[in-house]
């Protein structure tokens, strides 16, 4: 695939460095995942990685080569230092990242239980959970043709409401994305969060959603009733994760009837799975930018065809995401590498 993201446009500082008015937009939280290092079965120690849903959607996009800015509040201490270098690194245009040098930073620590990666956070009153609207300048607004939010930013501090606030302005201008990433153990008052999800859920253009977050959201309701649930709450586009069945799409259609798609999982050798729903987002997200798609009439009016290509990029790069160790998403040449293997 050869597309070029469109309103896209690049200014540099005095000091040289490259500014680009984003294409895609990314908010939430940003943190410092604390891999284990077993020996034995046993953990022993761990290991230092960037982490956040949504900035591993951000290094995710910007590694599909698509412009890709993050916005959020971080601390003034060592982890936030080491995380806005490293957000550079990637070139992750960073306006939107306010410093807040009176808390630390979210840390979090993964442990593996049963198979399946097990998360601790310290993350009181840290940084990225003191982020409000008035830290969103006039440029954020201007300049975010996709929007993406989600996950633990949602349940702590003054970030919730300026996420909130961003989409309800963003909304019927932008292309909105929604991942709510459940995390059941960090949620202390469900019923506010649920009433949050529901306002966010008629906001979104797109949702995107795992089965263990329609196990959380709507228990013992078929995957397919939650989605088409989803779509007459005001999504455009439901996709659903579903691990090795695959991934199933429905999307609004003017005969009332959604829009379906079901495209398989790819046969890899994982080695973690931390990541790769964001890493599915971001590929979702850097497809859709590749074809210009920036509002829910050309969501909507994109060709069948077109979309589950897209669908299928997105799963390719997830997959890959799975055979390395953390939230480490791969490049676009990898990915189009692993495409031409497949075919």
């Amino acid at each position: 695939m050869s597309f070029k993201a469109k309103n896209v446009c690049r200014n540099y500082t005095s000091a040289g460095s490259v500014i680009v008015s984003a294409f895609i937009t990314s908010i939430g939280e940003i943190l410092i995942d604390f891999l284990p290092i077993e020996v034995g079965g046993t953990t022993t120690g761990f290991t230092m990685h960037p982490g956040g849903g949504p900035f591993n959607v951000a290094v995710g996009i910007a590694r599909l080569g698509q412009p890709v800015a993050f916005a959020s509040k971080i601390s003034a201490d060592f982890f936030g230092r080491y995380l806005r270098a490293y957000a550079t690194s990637q070139q992750i245009d960073t306006r939107f990242l306010a410093t807040d040098d009176r808390a630390l930073s979210t840390l979090a620590f993964v442990a593996r239980e049963g198979g399946e990666p097990s998360f601790t956070f310290y993350g009181n009153e840290t940084a990225d959970t003191r982020l409000t609207a008035d830290d969103l300048p006039d440029t954020f607004f201007d300049e975010t043709a996709i929007l993406h939010f989600g996950g633990i930013s949602l349940l702590r501090g003054t970030t919730p409401d300026a996420i909130l606030h961003a989409a309800e302005r963003l909304h019927g201008k932008a292309l909105l994305s929604f991942d709510p990433n459940w995390r059941p153990a960090l949620v202390r008052d469900e019923e506010a969060y649920r009433d949050l999800l529901r306002r966010l859920f008629a906001l979104a253009d797109i949702v995107k959603l795992s089965v263990a977050d329609i196990a959380c959201l709507a228990p013992n309701q078929p995957v397919e009733r939650v989605g088409a649930d989803l779509l007459a709450a005001g999504a455009a586009l439901v996709v659903v994760t579903r691990g090795s069945q695959g991934v199933l799409a429905l999307r609004s259609s003017a005969t009332g009837e959604p829009q379906r798609w079901e495209v398989p999982s790819f046969s890899v050798r994982v080695m973690d799975t931390v990541g790769a729903g964001d890493a599915y987002s971001a590929g979702l997200l850097a497809g859709l930018a590749e074809r210009g798609v920036d509002s829910r009439a050309a969501l909507l009016a994109l060709p069948p065809e077109k979309m589950r290509a897209i669908l299928h990029f997105a799963a390719a790069t997830a997959a890959l995401t799975c055979t390395r160790a953390g939230a480490n998403p791969p490049h676009r040449a990898e990915v189009d590498l692993f495409l031409a293997g497949q075919a």
